[in-house]
């Protein structure tokens, strides 16, 4: 009982010593680096497996660095044996997002086919690249709901032409006029509210920094557009997904 009492307490004081020594790099980290990254705050300092690199999460973005944070890499890391992105995987995962939790009643709501794939895309009513995906990739798909989110980064007539196609007598015609067609929408009623700030709101906490973006039903998302090839690629491989 004695020797068992004690092999507790060493494993406690053993696990107590690697925490503060994790701590210790994690503070050393931040501190050399932090200085060096233009206001930006590190969110999380993780050791890899990997060439005695450590993680460093940056505006849901990842760095490595070496455990005295002399050193500084900003690239992708690749296992050469699965030929897997093992940086994209880690972005991916840390900035997934749970899809039931979008406010969808703040979005346009397009059904196409039998509407089961599901995908929400934030868009800018000025963005050249949201046009393209809209006039295109989004116009060619088929059996799939596209909730779009009107996200004005741009310009304030950003918001104007979103507010507007919001207040529209049909939102979705308004919006495929000015993305597809280029038909400017009318001025929306005074008294029509739109959720446009809201929106905004939503974007930075999700971390959008540019349009287009998608999201997908397991919380992942593609920033950019994307054609139709890649884009059935990702609902197959959602799909080819065992139920948790």
């Amino acid at each position: 009982m004695v020797k068992m009492k004690l092999a507790v307490l060493l494993a406690t004081a053993l696990l107590a010593s690697c925490v503060d020594a994790q701590n210790t790099v994690e503070a050393n980290i931040k501190k050399a680096l932090e200085p060096h990254l233009g206001g930006a705050k590190i969110e999380s300092v993780k050791e890899t497996p990997y060439g005695g690199l450590y993680e460093v999460r940056v505006a849901g973005d990842i760095l490595y660095t070496d455990k005295k944070g002399e050193f500084l890499v900003i690239g992708q890391v690749y296992d050469v044996k699965s030929s897997r992105n093992l940086t994209r995987e880690r972005i991916d995962d840390i900035n997934k997002i749970k899809f039931s939790d979008l406010p969808l009643e703040m979005a346009l709501k397009q059904v196409k086919g039998n509407g089961k794939r599901v995908i929400a895309v934030f868009e800018d009513p000025n963005c050249g690249y949201c046009k393209r995906l809209r006039q295109t990739t989004l116009a060619e798909i088929d059996n799939v709901t596209i909730y779009t989110f009107m996200y004005n980064i741009l310009s304030q007539d950003s918001f104007t032409k979103s507010k507007n196609i919001w207040c529209a007598p049909n939102r979705n015609k308004a919006w495929d006029d000015w993305m597809i067609n280029g038909k400017v929408p009318p001025a929306a009623p005074a008294a029509c509210e739109s959720p446009n700030d809201k929106v905004l709101a939503l974007g930075q906490k999700l971390r959008i920094t540019g349009t287009p973006a998608i999201f997908f039903s397991d919380g992942t998302r593609i920033p950019g557009a994307i054609d139709l090839k890649s884009l059935e690629a990702k609902f197959d491989s959602l799909e080819a997904k065992p139920a948790k």
